[in-house]
């Protein structure tokens, strides 16, 4: 099993940042029974206040080919283009097996 966490953080001049999360969570948790080898997605967009981001996804994945495939899924492919890479301006990522 392997995990994937993104962490990101929104373009400062984004009005409705709420409204963007919110979009981006739904869109993104949809996943999950769209995409093979995808076994969980969490989107947490309520961080606490010592936090410097905005969104944390939380992913699980089959295998390492999995998550390459997912990657390059026209799914997630549109869903990130629509969804999350419009608003970011900063992003983190952390893979690891389980």
């Amino acid at each position: 099993m392997v995990k994937h966490v993104i962490l990101w953080t929104l373009k400062e001049e984004i009005n409705d940042k709420d409204a963007v999360k919110i979009a981006a969570k739904e869109a993104l948790e949809a996943l999950v029974e769209k995409i093979d080898g995808l076994v969980s997605l969490k989107v947490n967009i309520e961080p606490m206040a010592s936090s410097n981001v905005d969104m944390m996804l939380d992913s699980e994945f089959v295998s390492q080919e999995a998550l390459c495939s997912y990657a390059k899924h026209p799914e997630h492919v549109a869903v990130a283009d629509t969804y999350v890479r419009p608003y970011t301006a900063t992003r983190s990522c952390m893979d690891y097996e389980i």
